[in-house]
């Protein structure tokens, strides 16, 4: 087995001058995330990242077509089965260095609980929703892919507007990490392992008719 960063960090000889400075910057990035929950209002999409705030960009037509059609199928199955909350892009999610704002998220009933009408900074859900876009991509494969599976976020689907193609992962709790589950097409069923009972042809997310047929069935 290939030794942890964990490992490699306990056998350095430079330990303590690696914690005395991680603590400095640690104590760095607190105070500036501060100033940015002050600094941050409703009206504006950003996201705070290892210190650095990340300011989003309006979305192309067809990733708001895209998270709009998921989201509403999502929701019309979750309020019906009073399975929890889910919600659209402006919900920030606190964990334990960095704040995020994905395009969809669902908590669990119990989850839920917690979140109040004046709730700004919300839990880690249960399931998250990335829509792929080019200035996003690393970020949702890279830091955030960790960051999830460090918190418990149980299942992750990204999704490539562009190509019409849905890739689901779930975690695995023993090594805090994802396994993919597929690789999803046009022809393909989209089901959820952490949203009791939901399951929808993928081509639904894309195109309108499949979309309005499959929400009917949803109510």
């Amino acid at each position: 087995m290939s030794a942890t960063l964990y490992d490699i960090l306990l056998e350095s000889p430079d330990l303590k001058l690696l914690i005395e400075k991680a603590q400095e910057r640690l104590k760095a990035e607190a105070q500036k995330r501060q100033e940015f929950y002050e600094w941050l209002t409703p009206e504006v999409k950003a996201e705070f990242i290892n210190g650095e705030i990340i300011m989003h960009s309006p979305a192309k037509n067809r990733h708001l077509w895209t998270g709009e059609n998921l989201f509403s199928l999502l929701k019309a199955w979750v309020d019906k089965h009073q399975l929890g909350e889910v919600h659209f892009e402006k919900a920030l999610v606190a964990l334990t260095r960095n704040d995020y704002e994905p395009d969809i998220c669902f908590w669990s009933l119990e989850k839920s609980q917690a979140i109040e009408p004046e709730t700004m900074r919300h839990p880690a859900p249960d399931l998250v929703v990335e829509i792929l876009s080019p200035s996003t991509e690393h970020r949702d494969r890279g830091v955030k892919f960790v960051d999830y599976a460090a918190h418990g976020v149980g299942e992750y689907w990204m999704i490539d507007p562009a190509q019409q193609i849905v890739e689901t992962y779930l975690l695995d709790r023993d090594f805090d990490a994802y396994k993919s589950v597929g690789k999803l097409g046009l022809s393909d069923q989209l089901s959820s392992q952490v949203v009791n009972g939901f399951e929808i042809p993928v081509k639904a997310i894309f195109d309108k008719e499949v979309y309005l047929e499959t929400l009917k069935g949803l109510i």
